[in-house]
């Protein structure tokens, strides 16, 4: 277990959507990197099934509980739930999540016989959809390219892919690639402001279709870094 960046002691992550495929993985490798973990789910029987499997493959320190209590156990909260229930589930934490450090991963895509698209969200993207909701906590945007099935699979020992971490606050932000840089082969970069997150939340249709051509888990590279 590699020893953590400074910025990351003494720091607990909760995952909303912690049992689903991506939230599943990024707790695994976080738990496994030994920073304590938050399973959050709808359901806390779910949460707590998947907080011991993970806690037993990994060694670390991970607990389950039910969405709404996730949020006062931790200092980050990452949001990895579908785009489709997303404003209602932000809407409904905005006091849990008021003075957190909230990173948003989600995608809004649509999917038809083409294969998938981007879809058009007023703000300009999921992440500024949730810091219009969650005025008052620190909204990142992160994780977006990363490949649930790698990070779910134990046999995977590095992920090998840049992260590119969007936000408005230089503490967050740093706070957030130091997540990602905890994960073996995976390199926390700053991608720019808030405003920004619309192009690379739309990015992941390119990357779905990239993956189903070549039948590969293909992440983004940031060159001469």
């Amino acid at each position: 277990m590699a020893e953590l960046d400074g910025v990351l002691e003494g720091v607990t992550v909760a995952v909303l959507g912690g049992t689903g495929p991506q939230g599943r993985g990024l707790v695994r490798r976080w738990a496994a990197a030994g920073i304590p973990v938050v399973v959050g789910s709808r359901a806390a029987e779910r949460a707590a099934e998947t907080a011991e499997d993970l806690a037993r493959a990994t060694g670390g320190d991970v607990r389950g509980l039910a969405n709404d209590e996730p949020a006062a156990a931790a200092d980050v909260v990452l949001l990895a739930v579908p785009y489709q229930g997303h404003a209602d589930l932000v809407r409904s934490m905005a006091e849990a999540l008021a003075g957190k450090i909230v990173v948003d991963c989600v995608n809004p895509l649509g999917f038809d016989k083409q294969g998938p698209f981007a879809l058009q969200v007023a703000e300009g993207s999921a992440a500024q959809e949730a810091a219009a909701l969650l005025t008052d906590s620190v909204v990142v945007a992160a994780f977006h390219h990363v490949s649930a099935a790698l990070l779910d699979d134990s046999s995977v020992d590095s992920v090998d892919c840049d992260v590119l971490v969007l936000g408005d606050d230089r503490e967050a932000t740093d706070l957030v690639r130091a997540l990602a840089d905890a994960i073996p082969g995976m390199r926390g970069v700053y991608g720019g402001r808030l405003r920004n997150a619309g192009q690379v939340e739309a990015l992941t249709a390119n990357l779905i279709a990239i993956n189903r051509r070549y039948k590969a888990h293909a992440g983004v590279r940031i060159t001469d870094v």
